[in-house]
């Protein structure tokens, strides 16, 4: 399960920083391995992925039969700026489920993304 939720130790009063909060144990340590900054891409990258990923989960979340595994909603709002590494790490959150779980998502998947398994 993932979840996305407000950074209360944010400093600054105008801003709100978020942070992706993963219940699957194994994802930290996956994810370390996958963090290099030379395959990075840009944010729009992520945010176009992110968005496409988050429709499909929330749309599987309400399925029966699939509820177990796609609840909660992810509650990813496309107009939020959630940052860079946000996007980063939750987009590799969907490729972790797809690969490492061998969990469909999507029917189309990013092209060029190097996933170690």
């Amino acid at each position: 399960m993932v979840k996305i939720e407000p950074n209360e130790k944010s400093s600054e009063e105008d801003s709100v920083e978020y942070e992706l909060v993963v219940f699957d144990p194994g994802f930290e340590t996956w994810y370390m391995l996958q963090n290099s900054p030379a395959l990075y891409r840009s944010q729009q990258y992520y945010e176009n992925w992110n968005r496409q990923y988050v429709s499909e989960w929330n749309y599987l979340a309400t399925q029966p039969g699939k509820r177990s595994f796609f609840e909660p909603i992810v509650g990813y709002e496309p107009n939020v700026d959630y940052g860079f590494e946000l996007n980063h790490k939750l987009f590799y959150y969907f490729q972790y489920v797809e690969h490492v779980l061998k969990i469909p998502i999507l029917t189309h998947r990013p092209a060029g993304v190097i996933i170690t398994e």
